[in-house]
Order: C-alpha cells, then structure tokens, then sequence
C-alpha cells in the first residue's frame, strides 16, 4: 500500500469510519478524513471520535458533505488519493420511511462525487459500503454475493444496491478497480446510537422498556468492528483485476469481468436477539423490561453471511465471539455514558 500519499476515509467521524482510519494510523498511513458532522444522531460522539484521531499528526479532517458538488472535486484534485474508502452514507433502514431526500442526497448524489473524483483523478483502489439490507426479501441463507438482490424492502437497501451497480458501471467504463463491503450488523465500542444495541443498552440503564420487533424472534450476525477494519485493510491490497469472475470461472452478481467485485462482511454465525439481549444485561447488571412488538416495516426477521469469498481472497474469517464483544461493547458504554 502506498505511505506517501494519504488515504481518504469519508464518514471519519462515523462509527466505522473511525475505526478504520485509527487502523491506518496505527499503520503508518496519511489518513484524510472527510465527514459533515451531521445531526442524524448526537455529534458530540461524533467529536469525540475525532478529538481521538486528531491526536495522529498524520490525520486531516475536512468538514465536507460528499453530496457538495464543488467542495469534493476540489478535495480530490488536490490530493489526489491512490485509495478512497467510502463509508460516509445516510444510515438507518427506518429513517428512510421518513426523510427519504436525505438517502438521495447521501448516498446516490454523495456517491456519484465520489466516483466521478476517483474517474479524474488516478483513484487505484475505491473501497465503498453497502449493507446486508440489499438482500432484503431473500429467503435462501446464508446470504451469498452470488445470488440475485433485485428486492430491497426498504429506500435505504435500494440505495445501497444503487451504489453497488454505479460503481459497477464506472468500473467498466473507467477501468476504476471498485470493491463493494455488505456489512452486517457491526457492532463495538464508539458504536451508533441509533443501533440495537445502544439503544438497548440506555433502556435498560434508565429501565425503559426494550422494543424488540417481531416478537424478539430476530437473528441477527452480529459482527465485531475489529473484524471488520482487519477484512477491510485486507482487501484495500486486492483491487480486483479486469476479467476476475466468480464461482467457476462464470461472472455473476458478484463479480464481473469488470475489475468490480462485492464481499460479505459478517460473522457468519447470525445469534438470537434474546441471547445477545441477555448478555447485555449480565454485563449491565440490570435485568430489561421487554415490550414484545410486531415486525417493523422494512426490516427482516434474520441476517446470514456467507463469507466463503472473502476467507478465500484475504484469508481471514471474522469471528469474535459474541460474548466477548458484547463485554467490550458494554466497558465502553458505562466509561462513555458516565464521563
């Protein structure tokens, strides 16, 4: 990987964001990082997140909204970046049922700067997020990049799929090596508070009862977000490579012989939320007040990946047990919610 020329890490100041660009540091990396500072949830975590980064000499932070049409491309210009990793998207399946120009915005706009910056400025390896949402109303598990998503259930998971095909498209036109990440349900210290988790977590503290859709009956992967940053830096090597194809030499929907290719990003093992909710409360101490409702719009009853191409490509399995990331979730939440 280059050391000279700096990384851009947009979504900086998000939760994966962070993590990703503290890893490059950690590395040795120039990192700059670009995030608006949005107010979808509290920016004070945001900040805090970013007063750690800016510790790095090697950090830049630039307050930009990728959906600026003039900001961006002057960003890319002058740096010029070798890799991009594009993490900055308006999150939240539910959101999206009641603002959805903000996932317009975001995600299809923001990504098209992003794209047309790395076009005309010698990108060599665009890294971007997608969701586990794409595969919306699939039943077949686990899920597998090599089956058709064409039913996203929610604005937010069509959004995401969107990215997925206009990477595809500048990667055939451009030539631009494109790697698309479905992460599923992420989760760790300076995590969203928008999430399962967080909000579990503060309902069982100020003992407000915990929602849990359809029932509790929800299977979940829950995915460590170290394990996500070390699949990431892994694959950041691995720009695909014109006429690499997929299971059996035969281009499906994902792959290409296009240099475009898309990984699951999960713990291929998808626990129970009453399970996951239990250990969460042994590590608060407190038992949940459970309020058992039906099934949200959008959302589905179970998340499976199947992370067969990325343990084959970078030889790496996420697999932190979820005990033991649901105890380092919980140390960070007391010591964040009681400084």
């Amino acid at each position: 990987m280059m050391s000279d020329q700096a990384i851009l890490v947009t979504g900086a100041a998000g939760f994966i964001g962070f993590h990703v660009a503290q890893r490059l540091l950690q590395s040795g990396h120039r990192v700059v990082g670009v995030d608006n500072l949005n107010t979808y949830y509290d920016p004070r975590l945001k900040a805090a997140r970013l007063d750690i980064l800016r510790n790095d000499p090697r950090f830049q932070f630039e307050r930009l909204d990728v959906a600026d049409r003039v900001a961006i491309p002057a960003l890319f210009a002058r740096y010029r970046f070798p890799v991009v990793i594009h993490l900055a998207a308006q999150a939240g399946v539910r959101y999206s049922l009641r603002d959805p120009h903000a996932y317009v915005d975001a995600n299809l706009v923001g990504f098209t700067n992003i794209l047309e910056g790395c076009r005309h400025n010698g990108c060599r390896h665009l890294l971007f997020a997608s969701s586990s949402s794409v595969y919306g109303a699939n039943r077949k598990l686990p899920f597998s990049v090599h089956d058709n998503v064409d039913h996203p259930i929610s604005l937010y998971a069509a959004s995401k799929k969107a990215n997925e095909l206009m990477a595809h498209s500048y990667s055939h036109l451009y030539g631009i090596p494109c790697t698309g990440l479905r992460f599923f349900t992420v989760y760790g210290p300076w995590y969203r508070p928008d999430m399962a988790l967080f909000v579990f977590a503060d309902a069982i503290v100020r003992g407000d009862p915990v929602k849990l859709f359809n029932g509790g009956r929800m299977l979940r992967d829950f995915t460590y977000v170290d394990d996500v940053t070390e699949a990431l830096v892994r694959l950041i090597e691995l720009p695909p490579q014109v006429g690499q194809v997929g299971l059996n030499g035969i281009q499906d929907p994902g792959s290409s012989i296009a240099p475009w290719r898309i990984y699951n990003v999960g713990n291929n093992k998808p626990q129970e939320l009453m399970l996951v909710l239990g250990l969460l409360e042994q590590e608060l101490g407190r038992k949940a007040n459970k309020e058992l409702l039906p099934m949200q719009p959008g959302d589905v009853p179970t998340t499976y990946a199947d992370v067969d191409d990325l343990v084959r490509d970078v030889g790496f399995r996420p697999a932190t047990p979820i005990e033991d990331g649901i105890h380092r979730f919980a140390s960070w939440y007391r010591s964040y919610c009681e400084a």
